[in-house]
């Protein structure tokens, strides 16, 4: 078994963030469908901003268009930061990972697959 990008969403924007909560980052709960990540899931999150890079979990929120910063992660951006959220699945081959590509208001500007067929990239 090999460990694989699953899910990305590329662009995602710090919306808020709180260090006094216990920790993870939350997500507007769409985009996690879209995407296919679940609550509670393990991400990386990379900071383009800084250069920042954690791992985390994701709680969905209800909030459109939110991606908060919670915890400790809180002291590794600022709102306004643009971010990539990664998930990854284990996997004996490579499939195609779903990815988003997100505008300045975290609403899906783009979505396609890494390594699928070509008509499936949109």
């Amino acid at each position: 078994m090999k460990t694989f990008l699953g899910a990305k969403i590329h662009g995602i924007r710090v919306t808020e963030k709180h260090v006094t909560y216990n920790g993870s980052v939350a997500v507007d709960r769409s985009l996690l469908e879209v995407v296919g990540i679940e609550a509670y899931e393990q991400v990386h999150v990379v900071n383009l901003t800084n250069g920042q890079r954690w791992i985390t979990y994701v709680l969905p929120s209800d909030d459109a268009g939110i991606f908060a910063l919670n915890g400790g992660g809180a002291r590794l951006g600022e709102v306004g930061d643009v971010c990539v959220l990664m998930a990854f699945d284990l996997l004996e081959e490579y499939a195609p990972a779903f990815v988003l590509h997100l505008n300045e208001r975290n609403e899906i500007e783009r979505q396609y697959y890494y390594g699928g067929p070509p008509d499936a990239n949109t």
